[in-house]
């Protein structure tokens, strides 16, 4: 399985909260963030999220379909990171199959989930 690399920048958390309108402060905002104490705006973790199912669509082709997605949050992914998700097959029942997902920020684990898709 192939793993999905993307470094994501200021402007790529913007984008997300403009598809998503989530607007937080803490996503976009360096006054609001540095005031928490922190040097750069954090990634929504739903864009995690979203990197897990890219990456279990693009490994099982146009013809499958994502049909469910559960991950946790370990830890926080900053403006300017690296993030890479690798993941491994588990199982196989018939059309569906189950991947075993980890989203990795360095050598930090930031996020685990289970990924299954269907094909036809």
């Amino acid at each position: 399985m192939i793993d999905l690399e993307r470094t994501l920048e200021t402007a790529d958390l913007v984008a997300y909260a403009g598809a998503t309108w989530d607007w937080h402060r803490l996503h976009h905002d360096l006054a609001y963030v540095a005031g928490r104490g922190l040097d750069r705006p954090v990634v929504d973790g739903q864009l995690l999220g979203a990197l897990m199912a890219e990456h279990a669509q693009d490994w099982a082709g146009p013809g499958a379909r994502l049909t469910r997605l559960r991950y946790r949050l370990h830890s926080m992914v900053f403006a300017g990171d690296t993030v890479r998700v690798t993941g491994a097959v588990t199982r196989v029942d018939g059309a569906r199959t189950t991947i075993e997902q980890q989203v990795l920020a360095g050598d930090r684990v930031a996020a685990t989930g289970t990924a299954e898709v269907t094909t036809r």
